[in-house]
């Protein structure tokens, strides 16, 4: 499968007309296929809360836009670390190692990564997410 403007061009569409203001699309090669890779576009305004996944570490490249990703540690809930991701900029692409929790925002329209994480998709239960 090409990943071409087109198809992110699509995306985001969607996403824009999401209540979410997000879509993701499944890269995987059947149900059955036990990663998870999808891409997300990603439109600012989507909230996502502070989370983690505990069995698997999390990698994003930004194909188009401009990603935030904030780090944040558990007892006092303060952000420790902001990482922006941006095809052009000094980082495109992070691994976010298991069990660190994490927040994403957009900062930009037109946003678009590309996502990979172990194992098959695991809801995340409230012990994965920060209030």
């Amino acid at each position: 499968m090409k990943i071409i403007q087109e198809l992110l061009d699509r995306l985001t569409e969607e996403a824009k007309a999401s209540l979410r203001l997000r879509v993701n699309y499944d890269l995987r090669n059947s149900a059955e296929d036990g990663s998870q890779r999808m891409l997300n576009a990603i439109e600012p305004g989507s909230v996502l809360p502070i989370h983690r996944h505990r069995k698997t570490s999390e990698t994003m490249v930004c194909l188009r836009g401009k990603l935030v990703v904030e780090y944040y540690e558990e007892q006092e809930r303060m952000c420790t670390e902001v990482i922006e991701l941006s095809p052009n900029g000094p980082v495109m692409a992070l691994n976010i190692p298991a069990g660190q929790w994490h927040t994403v925002h957009s900062a930009e329209s037109c946003t678009v990564i590309l996502e990979m994480k172990d194992g098959p998709y695991e809801p995340l239960g409230p012990e994965d997410i920060l209030e």
